[in-house]
């Protein structure tokens, strides 16, 4: 069955991306994984992959070309010649999630559900951090939302009011759906719908069935739990934490037969698992969060430099070895950039990391390029760095569990980095 290639929400107050280049032709053969196009929006220009394998087929817009998002732009087929039937992009107003449309709802800016990653249909809605009614500022935190990566601070994008929530906190939102409206004035009847009664569902690709109203779903069958990798439980990294923090072993939950990932709701059916015989107690273990600020941000430039003078086009590369270089050791170093994840044996030496399949002692999360501004995931598997944007220069997160850093250590990382972020030829002295 092709696969549809839709226009991703990669921000919230965007609603249409500007097709920059295609990286593959209609008939070429795609791997998953593989570059398909970069999109540009008012914020940065991303490359978005391909969600499977396949020939590039049915492409419906051009370079150059605005696409609403959550249109269908072009479709991963089983054969080169494709299906023939490239889907017209519809006009802006005539899109099935627009809520502008329902005549109950004030006028206003849309907020949208974001694409957190490339894999993400839908994100769970924590919590909202506004009341229908309130006056927000474009940087405030109008929502949280979970994805099976991480647990993320969303701003408002805009100046105004909050007029409509259209999903509750704990239902799970469709990327690129809208769910709140802020508004220029303070609205006389603010509105809060559940997500089943808002006007519009989620957009349907070509191929998926139309889902039935909220009302009348039966409660779905439960999957088959997911074979983890390597032994590796698949769990959100707000429920990990707080599953230390409880001293509950997720392992319980895989041995119940439960389907992974695991998230926050599964947290429950945790607690009320009996405890094996003769099982001890585990004690949880603390969480350490510290935060260092950079005025100026100076990579940037110096990724720039490294690749005009020495060659080095490999931005996750440098960046784990200015991790490695700030602890002074040689280490494994993930690095997550634009929904792509690669692990760096980082010796800290320019020129001397390369890609590797070792289990990582370090993360580096990079949102420098997303509207996300502050992160409190909590601790991972292992310790973790994330760069956010603040101001014209850097907010550095350093998340750990005990037994993973000293504090001297988690000190000497964060201030090291911090400074390498601002100056980064300090990692060539």
């Amino acid at each position: 069955m092709p696969l549809d290639v839709i226009m991703p929400a990669l921000g919230m107050a965007q609603d249409k991306g500007l097709i920059v280049a295609w990286h593959k032709q209609p008939g070429d053969p795609v791997a998953k994984g593989d570059i398909l196009f970069e999109v540009e929006t008012d914020k940065a220009t991303m490359e978005v992959e391909a969600a499977g394998d396949g020939f590039l087929t049915d492409v419906a817009a051009s370079e150059g070309t605005d696409v609403p998002v959550g249109d269908v732009i072009a479709k991963i087929s089983d054969t080169a010649e494709g299906s023939g039937d490239a889907p017209a992009a519809p006009a802006p107003a005539e899109k099935a999630n627009d809520a502008s449309a329902d005549d109950d709802l004030p006028e206003g800016k849309s907020v949208i559900m974001p694409t957190l990653g490339m894999a993400q249909d839908s994100g769970l809605l924590v919590a909202w951090h506004k009341s229908p009614g309130d006056q927000v500022a474009a940087d405030d935190i109008l929502f949280e939302v979970e994805t099976d990566k991480s647990v993320n601070e969303v701003n408002a994008g805009f100046d105004g009011y909050l007029g409509a929530t259209l999903a509750e906190a704990g239902e799970d939102v469709p990327t690129g759906q809208t769910i709140a409206i802020i508004t220029a004035d303070k609205p006389a009847n603010p509105v809060a719908r559940k997500m089943a009664s808002a006007p519009a569902p989620a957009p349907q690709t070509q191929d998926a069935p139309p889902q039935a109203p909220a009302a009348e779903k039966s409660k779905p069958a439960k999957p088959a739990p997911v074979a983890a990798t390597g032994g590796k439980i698949l769990a959100s990294p707000k429920l990990r934490r707080l599953a230390l923090q409880e001293g509950l072993d997720l392992q319980r939950l895989v041995d119940a037969g439960h389907p992974q990932p695991f998230h926050v709701k599964d947290l429950d059916a945790l607690r009320a698992l009996p405890a094996k015989s003769g099982q001890a107690a585990t004690t949880a273990q603390a969480a350490g969060r510290i935060t260092a600020e950079v005025a100026t941000e100076g990579f940037t430039a110096f990724a720039a430099w490294a690749a005009e003078n020495a060659g080095l086009t490999d931005q996750g590369a440098l960046l784990a070895g200015l991790c490695a270089a700030s602890l002074g050791k040689d280490m494994a170093v993930s690095v997550d950039r634009f929904e792509t994840t690669a692990t760096y044996a980082a010796t800290a030496q320019l020129g001397a990391t390369a890609i590797c399949d070792d289990t990582p002692d370090l993360r580096l999360r990079d949102l420098r390029f997303t509207t996300i501004t502050s992160v409190a995931v909590g601790a991972e598997d292992v310790p973790t760095l994330t760069l956010t944007r603040h101001g014209d220069g850097l907010a550095i997160t350093l998340e750990y569990a005990n037994g993973q850093l000293s504090a001297p250590e988690a000190i000497t990382l964060l201030s090291n980095f911090a400074g390498r972020m601002e100056q980064p030829l300090r990692h060539l002295l």
